[in-house]
């Protein structure tokens, strides 16, 4: 069965790129990417001299891509498609939209009419938990509250259209785990005795491991669909259990042998800081989730969704806890040398 799979030098990419490798179910692994030669290092850096093997390399197919056109050769025609590439940060509403959504329109158009997608969105699309419930559902309405979140959602909307029954959107929360660059200045951040906290009030997340996230790919990629019972297009995914924005300081704090205090930031001094950071080049790039688009994220209270509907449909639970996860991503960055 050929796979084909965006995204593989990002962090779920990456991730789940090593997934497939070890499941010799995947006779073809089509990888689009702008930088091949990243891609390459980063295989070399992970497998060594397994790198070289002959029957990995057979079954390796890179294709360099340009922009947000995805312009693959005819004879590509992969069974099923993970669609994990997006972006993350930026400044402007157009170019989360002309990644997200014009990029994903132009991968999908040049897709076999036989071929099954999976789609890696994001609770964003749907917004934070409403006021009154103790988790975002489906039967909830979407209400992204940033340019990310918006973008998300209509990418979802654009696909399904195109795309219909062939199409498996799944929407999880905070993903943490190793290779995640975005969770180095929160390790940096705990090195120290103070740790900022945004808000004053405490805040409540759903989140995931990417092992269990790659596992819950997996699961619905084995899975049979479309035309199964019992079949929605759309799932939000979650970890064992909730956690606060508190116990995610203490618990990174602890991987790394530290301790320390929080101190809360008022909603205000939040605000500042991101028209700051975004006015900064510099800063721009060392702390990215703190620019003023993500930060519309971060000023709810509540980011909590239901995943059972996925577990039960695909039969997957999560497994990973908190404090495992964090231990084994501070001991990346620190094989890294980053902290």
């Amino acid at each position: 069965m050929e796979i084909l799979l965006t995204g593989s030098t990002g962090f779920v990419g990456r991730n789940l790129l090593l997934r497939l490798i070890s499941d010799g179910r995947w006779s073809r692994i089509i990888l689009p990417v702008r930088d091949p030669q990243k891609l390459r290092l980063q295989l070399e850096a992970e497998l060594g001299e397994g790198i070289r093997n002959g029957d990995l390399a057979a079954r390796l197919h890179i294709i360099q891509v340009s922009g947000n056109t995805w312009e693959l050769p005819s004879s590509v025609r992969p069974d099923l498609v993970i669609h994990a590439a997006g972006r993350l940060f930026g400044r402007e509403r157009a170019g989360y939209f002309q990644t997200n959504v014009e990029g994903s329109l132009a991968l999908a158009a040049q897709l076999p009419a036989s071929a099954r997608v999976i789609v890696l969105s994001s609770l964003a699309a749907g917004g934070p938990t409403p006021d009154g419930a103790l988790a975002r559902t489906l039967d909830h309405p979407d209400t992204p509250v940033s340019f990310y979140g918006a973008s998300k959602l209509a990418m979802e909307r654009e696909l399904r259209a195109m795309l219909g029954d062939r199409l498996l959107v799944l929407r999880p929360p905070m993903v943490l785990g190793s290779r995640d660059g975005a969770t180095l200045p929160l390790f940096q951040m705990v090195k120290g005795p103070i740790w900022m906290k945004p808000g004053l009030r405490p805040k409540k997340y759903s989140w995931i491991s990417v092992d269990d996230l790659c596992d819950a790919i997996l699961a619905a990629s084995l899975a049979q669909w479309p035309g199964a019972q019992s079949f929605d297009q759309s799932y939000y995914l979650s970890g064992k259990r909730t956690i606060t924005d508190t116990e995610l300081l203490i618990t990174a704090a602890g991987a790394l042998g530290r301790r320390g205090v929080p101190l809360p930031v008022p909603q205000l001094l939040i605000r500042l800081a991101a028209h700051a950071i975004d006015a900064v080049p510099a800063w721009r790039g060392s702390v990215p989730s703190l620019g003023r688009d993500r930060v519309r994220e971060i000023l709810p209270d509540r980011w909590v969704c239901d995943g059972e509907g996925f577990a039960l449909r695909f039969d997957w639970r999560p497994f990973r806890e908190l404090d495992e996860t964090l231990r084994e991503t501070a001991a990346w960055f620190q094989a890294q040398g980053k902290i």
